[in-house]
């Protein structure tokens, strides 16, 4: 008895030491998250105090103060910056990457492909990472593979799509590199197709935006981005059924917005959270980017930039404003189908193209410089153009405008060249410089008539008076007997 009662007693004391020594850890590890969570919303309250460069802009409308270290708000038509905090800091993107990722599969592959996953495509990421449970040797389309990434933010699956698109994925990463230069991104390295956190993988807020605008020129993507929900069925291929359900709030309708068209989240440990969104209204296209923000900010502080930016900006149609600047050759040569007529010339300020200034201002407040040195792309993309017209605003791009030797369609600036177009020539002014040119022609036609017939009438006087005093000169040697 004794033995048993030392055995509990014994047993009692180790319990009750373990006991108190798991409820001071546990105090100690809830002290410890407490603080760590308290310090990130102070390292946030000190990033809402960074500058915001577009703030300096003279009569610029002034942005609001948000937490992220870094935001872009981007026109995506013109490539316009509303708003600038910090946009070319070189952060870590997370999974936004993925735009990139999809960019180039739409690019360099068709839907129907066969996406394969490889052994390295599915265990070259961590167990704890976000994916959506392929299995080595199982198979999807690539458009199913484009909503696993952009709604399940599926890190296999890119790579997948990585090997598939460049036959592996360190080629793949390549790849996105030099798409990023392509479209002048020039604070960018990318090492991965997925974001997962490495050292030598950034961007920038600009960069980044930069990337989303092709991104969302495609429409293919942007359906597939502004996705909330998206049903996997089974196949011979892939076993499962399930649903994936993207975690954008303002894309699966949490936080309710107008006008959004699409976007990707992002999160590791020291990214902290990124998002990527757009959204169309009054005529805008605009993208934002936010990047190191904390939990739900990333979404509220995209809603306070996109409302900064309807309610701030107008798109304005140059074709239709600007009166500072005519083609040259405006009073020769019309473009209508009545020859006779006045309607407009065949140089002509594309009707497709705006900028983008402030709703207190007008085209007039802008400032405007002509170039004649169009670059290879612009060429091929607007081949009926002979001149870029680029307005700023208080040094600011603001957008750009094209000078066209338009077809007799005079659709605008996507009109292909015609080598049988036909040009009208003004007519009426045409007459009005002939009848000109032939009154001027006769006037002179008359005056040399008069002159030579002048000329001609004193030479006959001349030899007739001649005659005449010759005459009388005989006659009088005549009658005096001189000979």
């Amino acid at each position: 008895m004794r033995f048993l009662k030392g055995r509990l007693n014994g047993n009692f004391i180790y319990r009750a030491f373990f006991l108190c020594a798991a409820l001071l850890f546990a105090f100690y590890s809830a002290a410890f998250y407490s603080y760590a969570a308290v310090d990130y919303q102070e390292e946030a309250l000190l990033r809402k105090d960074l500058p915001i460069q577009s703030n300096d802009i003279p009569l610029w409308p002034q942005g609001p103060e948000i937490t992220a270290q870094a935001a872009i708000l981007m026109e995506a038509g013109t490539g316009t910056i509303l708003y600038a905090k910090n946009i070319h800091e070189e952060l870590y993107p997370a999974s936004t990457t993925k735009i990139m990722t999809c960019l180039l599969a739409v690019e360099n592959s068709g839907l129907s492909d066969t996406i394969t996953f490889s052994d390295e495509a599915v265990f070259s990421v961590p167990k704890g990472g976000s994916n959506i449970g392929m299995d080595v040797g199982q198979s999807i389309t690539l458009e199913q593979a484009l909503y696993g990434i952009m709604v399940g933010s599926a890190n296999e699956v890119a790579n997948a799509v990585a090997e598939h698109v460049s036959g592996s994925i360190p080629s793949f990463v390549k790849l996105m590199n030099e798409r990023a230069k392509e479209l002048g991104c020039t604070n960018t390295h990318f090492a991965n197709t997925n974001g997962l956190q490495a050292d030598d993988h950034y961007t920038s807020a600009y960069d980044l935006a930069l990337i989303s605008r092709a991104f969302f020129d495609n429409e293919l993507l942007r359906k597939v981005g502004n996705t909330p929900r998206y049903h996997f069925t089974a196949s011979k291929n892939q076993p499962d059924d399930f649903y994936l359900n993207n975690k954008h709030k303002l894309i699966n309708g949490e936080i309710a917005y107008e006008g959004i068209a699409g976007g990707k989240t992002g999160y590791t440990d020291l990214a902290r959270e990124t998002l990527v969104t757009c959204a169309e209204k009054n005529g805008l296209r605009l993208i934002c980017v936010v990047f190191k923000e904390e939990s739900p900010a990333q979404f509220t502080d995209t809603v306070t930039l996109f409302d900064y930016g309807f309610s701030n900006f107008q798109s304005v149609n140059v074709a239709d404003n600007e009166t500072r600047y005519m083609p040259s050759d405006s009073v020769f040569f019309e473009s209508d189908n009545d020859v006779f007529g006045q309607s407009g010339t065949i140089l002509r300020i594309s009707k497709d193209d705006n900028i983008i200034i402030p709703k207190t201002q007008t085209i007039e407040d802008t400032d405007i410089e002509m170039s004649y040195d169009l670059t290879q792309e612009e060429m091929a993309n607007i081949p009926s153009a002979i001149a870029r017209v680029d307005y700023t605003y208080h040094s600011e791009p603001v957008g750009k405008a094209y000078v066209c030797y338009l077809p007799l369609s005079g659709k605008g600036k996507d009109d292909e060249p015609s080598s049988n177009r036909t040009v009208y020539i003004n007519i009426k002014l045409v007459v009005i410089i002939v009848g000109i040119v032939l009154v001027i022609f006769c006037f002179i036609i008359d005056a040399v008539s008069r002159a030579l017939a002048g000329r001609g009438h004193s030479s006959r006087y001349d030899r007739l008076r001649y005659g005449r005093r010759k005459k009388e000169f005989k006659k009088g040697r005549l009658k005096s007997g001189k000979f």
